[in-house]
């Protein structure tokens, strides 16, 4: 417990200790935030304060992947303390994961605009669909656009692989976030942002998660690439956030019993990081206190060596 500040409330002490998840496997991808225990922290700060927001994105208008859970759903609910009007994406599956983001939104920051899109993103008509709902909910003027939904699941050999899967990864990894961005760029103003989820694994080549690690090596390319593009010609600024292991409901969804066990405590903190934690560095990668930073990989993850 010697990494947990002890300013911490008991009540949020669980949340900084490594979680109890070997025994907490899931089924279905994408994972379920509701069973989680210890639940995700998504606006409880390290030294169990609540996030204080300043009116950063005050109202912007941000679209959010994956918003329904985990980094998404922090991303989503301190976007919202900081002004902004929130459309957050999410699998069907995912329903009552939305609904609960939705409503706690409602608690914590009333006044915020919140559009749930139940949408499919594993081809490019479902991305297109999304496209179009965005535009219109967003009036024609997109501020923030975070690339967040991504999928992943272990497998130790390479021959063990499956095509299909491979395939997969990388439709809903790297493909969906062309073609999101390719067609909501011409409704993004000066000083736009968009921002990646990428990951520690590009660098440092995760030997279980040889799919997922390539896409993510692909979004910090797609990244720095996209930015060198347009930030010139259009203003809008291009970056990408790399988590380590942050506890969310992919983990547990995904990853084989021996990675549970020993899912945080190699990080230099000692434990898993939050979704709080990540989205903090989204917060400040959307407003205009990141004006100067273009192209760049911010890493969250406790001091994890590569």
């Amino acid at each position: 417990m010697s990494n947990i500040p002890p300013s911490v409330p008991e009540e949020y002490r669980p949340g900084f200790l490594p979680p109890s998840i070997a025994k907490q496997a899931q089924d279905a991808l994408p994972g379920k935030q509701v069973p989680l225990n210890p639940a995700p922290l998504d606006d409880v700060m390290a030294d169990g304060s609540k996030y204080k927001a300043a009116g950063k994105l005050e109202g912007k208008n941000a679209a959010i992947t994956g918003g329904d859970s985990g980094i998404g759903r922090a991303v989503a609910i301190l976007y919202a303390l900081e002004g902004a009007n929130v459309l957050i994406q999410y699998q069907p599956a995912e329903e009552e994961d939305a609904q609960n983001t939705k409503q706690y939104i409602a608690k914590v920051a009333p006044k915020a605009k919140v559009e749930l899109v139940a949408q499919d993103l594993r081809d490019e008509k479902g991305a297109l669909q999304l496209v179009e709902k965005i535009k219109s909910w967003s009036g024609g003027e997109l501020h923030v656009l975070v690339n967040n939904a991504a999928t992943q699941n272990e497998v130790e050999h390479i021959e063990d692989l499956p095509s299909d899967q491979w395939r997969h990864v990388f439709d809903v990894n790297i493909h969906a976030i062309f073609y999101l961005t390719k067609n909501l760029i011409p409704i993004m103003p000066w000083g736009g942002s968009i921002i990646n989820n990428a990951s520690i694994n590009p660098f440092v080549g995760h030997p279980k998660l040889l799919d997922y690690t390539a896409t993510k090596g692909a979004i910090v390319g797609f990244t720095r690439a996209l930015s060198n593009q347009i930030v010139k010609e259009k203003g809008i600024r291009v970056n990408a956030v790399c988590p380590g292991p942050i506890w969310t409901p992919l983990i547990p969804a995904t990853m084989t019993k021996d990675s549970l066990e020993n899912f945080g405590p190699s990080t230099a903190i000692g434990r898993a990081g939050q979704p709080v934690e990540v989205a903090t560095a989204f917060v400040f990668l959307a407003s205009v206190d990141s004006s100067y930073f273009t192209a760049q990989c911010f890493h969250v993850n406790g001091g994890s060596a590569y």
